[in-house]
C-alpha cells in the first residue's frame, strides 16, 4: 500500500477524522470516475462515491494491508454502483432482471473460448470526412448498448474495456472466479458488437 495511504489509514484507524478526509479528497476522483462509467449517471456516480466512503469508514477495521486502499476502495464503489444499477433495473418498465447465475453456460461458453472475441472491437480507421460522424454514432450506439446489459456485464464491461482491469483483477473487485469474469466480458461485447454492427459493415 501506498506510504501516505497506510499512514492516512493507521490514523483514521484511531479515529483521526482528518485522516479520513485526506483520503476522500486523494480517492474520490477516480471513485467518481469509475463509478459514472459504470453507471452513466452523474446523479448516481454521486451517490455511489458517497456510499463508498461511508462504507469505507464504517468497514475501516477490516481493511487488509495485503491490498492496497485504492483497490480496496475500487472494490467497495464497483458493488455500491452494481447494486444501483440492480435498482435501476428493479424500477424499470422493461421487465424482471434475469440472475445472472442463470445466464453461466449459455451462448456457447467454453473456457477455451479465444479471449480475443471477448476484449477486441473492430476498429474505424476509416480517414474520410465521415470519420467524426460515424464516430459519434457510434459512441451513442455503444452508450445505448451498454444499457441494455445487467450489471454484472456492465461493470465487467467497464472494468476491461475503460479501466483496463486483468480477469484477476475484475474477479477481486467483483468477487467473482476468472470463468464468470470472462463470461460477463464476453456477453457484454457480443451485445455491443451488435450494436455496432450497422456503422461497421462495410459498403460495396
Amino acid at each position: 500500500m501506498d506510504g501516505s495511504d497506510a499512514t492516512a489509514v493507521a490514523q483514521a484507524r484511531a479515529g483521526d477524522h482528518e485522516a479520513f478526509r485526506l483520503l476522500v479528497e486523494r480517492h474520490s476522483r477516480a471513485v467518481f470516475r469509475l463509478a459514472f462509467r459504470i453507471t452513466g449517471n452523474e446523479h448516481d456516480a454521486d451517490d455511489v462515491v458517497q456510499e463508498t466512503f461511508l462504507r469505507a469508514y464504517r468497514q475501516l477495521g477490516r481493511f487488509e494491508d495485503r491490498s492496497t486502499f485504492a483497490t480496496w476502495l475500487h472494490r467497495i464503489a464497483a458493488n455500491c454502483a452494481t447494486d444501483v444499477l440492480r435498482e435501476r433495473q428493479r424500477r424499470d418498465a422493461r421487465g424482471p432482471q434475469r440472475a445472472f447465475s442463470s445466464a453461466l453456460g449459455r451462448d456457447g461458453w467454453h473456457d477455451d473460448t479465444d479471449e480475443s472475441e471477448m476484449t477486441e472491437f473492430p476498429s474505424v480507421n476509416d480517414p474520410g470526412p465521415e470519420r467524426l460522424a460515424l464516430g459519434s454514432e457510434m459512441r451513442e450506439r455503444v452508450e445505448r448498448a451498454m444499457t441494455r446489459l445487467s450489471p454484472l456485464e456492465r461493470a465487467a464491461f467497464v472494468l476491461r474495456h475503460f479501466e483496463g482491469r486483468s480477469i484477476a483483477e475484475i474477479g477481486q473487485l467483483l468477487g467473482l472466479r476468472d470463468n464468470a469474469v470472462k463470461h460477463s466480458i464476453f456477453r457484454a461485447v457480443k451485445k455491443v458488437r451488435g450494436a455496432l454492427e450497422p456503422v461497421l459493415r462495410p459498403t460495396r
